[in-house]
């Protein structure tokens, strides 16, 4: 029997996306983007200094075959990322209509998203009237704050003693195809939120907007406001049976890590570990001792992409590229024999690109457990293929194992 350890590093993308011209930043064509080259070209050239210094330093991950793939996706050279590839390794290319959180996920686990999302446009107020009455009313309120464009922070930042002294939730949307619900976990109440955001979704999903999140927070104006753990999105459901629903029906256990039960609604999924990134390498450490044979374990380390892809901090992404390099061999030295490691990610996010919005690039696709191995340029469909071949369960699907 044997164990797959899938993990996708939110927003690593190596560039070179075939119809990177299709997709926009602030009406600039993604082409050119290069979310892993660029920022291994800022730190060569002394512009990624803050909290952390010199050139990017990723040597486990290159030693598998970051580098090499960077290479083979985009053409471009990641200054200090240059070792001859010791394990599995290649380029991912999506074909899903989206730059987004699901749509790479989806098609990572062999479901290409088969319709075009919802976005809402850049204007005041950002949402229908008819969505905005059914918010007051399942929310008790009289009216609702925001109803805009905003980053998360800066909309609780500007909105949260308004929303304290209205009781009104702060509603926001960004260029992915979200509606974010933001209200105090205390005045507002968790629960309650929590309520909001699962009675107002099935409206939105069947608008085909792909998720809506509840990012409660805490705090006062007087010492200012935090944005809280107990994030919840509520996502639509994957149109077709996933690599998750594909193990579980094979009777194994899939173990979902950070928000991947939130992105595939549960569906094929047993059980779930949440955090922070920190405590997510925490809880992939304790599976590699713990997942069962024949098990799945599906990750999401998502603070590359919210926390600096999104803020176009290159030095923040490029320390948390070097503290996630840095924990790989703790998680090598736990494989058992039969083991497969993928690392890979669903878009790119590149920080020194304009606007803020996902970047359409490739992702690497980097393995260990089966040796040294090129597989080439492949789809984000073959992923999931692989994996399933690996545990020895049937798939269906545009995908292809390359194993």
């Amino acid at each position: 029997m044997t164990r797959a350890f899938l993990v996708v590093i939110d927003s690593v993308g190596c560039g070179g996306a075939p119809d990177a011209a299709g997709f926009f930043n602030e009406g600039v064509p993604d082409t050119g983007a290069n979310t892993l080259a660029h920022i291994a070209q800022a730190c060569a050239g002394g512009r990624a200094e803050s909290g952390r210094s010199g050139p990017l330093n990723l040597p486990n991950l290159d030693n598998l075959g970051l580098g090499a793939a960077i290479r083979l996706a985009s053409g471009e050279t990641a200054p200090g990322l240059g070792a001859a590839p010791q394990g599995l390794w290649g380029a991912a290319t999506e074909i899903s209509p989206g730059k987004d959180t699901p749509s790479g996920h989806w098609e990572l686990a062999g479901v290409p998203v088969p319709w075009d999302w919802t976005y809402f446009p850049r204007e005041v107020p950002a949402f229908p009237e008819a969505l905005l009455a059914e918010v007051r009313r399942l929310a008790g309120t009289g009216g609702t704050l925001g109803n805009c464009h905003a980053s998360g922070t800066e909309i609780v930042d500007r909105l949260g003693a308004e929303h304290l002294a209205t009781g009104w939730p702060i509603l926001y949307t960004s260029a992915d195809s979200v509606f974010q619900i933001a209200a105090h976990e205390e005045a507002f109440g968790l629960d309650r939120l929590l309520a909001l955001c699962a009675g107002i979704a099935p409206l939105l999903h069947a608008m085909k907007v792909g998720r809506v999140i509840a990012r409660p927070f805490t705090g006062s104006p007087e010492t200012g406001f935090t944005r809280t753990q107990n994030r919840h999105d509520y996502a639509i459901a994957p149109p077709a049976p996933t690599l998750c629903d594909r193990v579980q029906g094979a009777g194994r256990r899939v173990q979902a890590i950070g928000k991947i039960g939130d992105i595939f609604s549960m569906r094929g999924i047993d059980e779930v570990r949440k955090g922070t990134d920190a405590e997510l390498m925490g809880h992939w450490l304790d599976l590699m001792d713990e997942a069962p044979e024949g098990s799945l374990t599906f990750a999401n380390f998502v603070e590359f992409d919210s926390l600096y892809g999104h803020r176009r901090d290159v030095a923040g992404y490029a320390g948390a590229l070097e503290w996630f390099d840095a924990q790989l061999p703790r998680v090598l030295g736990r494989m058992r024999p039969g083991d497969l490691i993928l690392i890979t990610a669903d878009h790119g996010n590149d920080p020194t690109w304009p606007g803020t919005d996902h970047t359409r690039e490739r992702v690497p696709v980097l393995g260990a457990g089966v040796g040294t191995r090129a597989v080439g340029l492949c789809a984000f469909a073959d992923v999931g293929a692989s994996v399933a071949a690996h545990l020895g369960v049937p798939a269906e699907g545009p995908g292809r194992s390359f194993l």
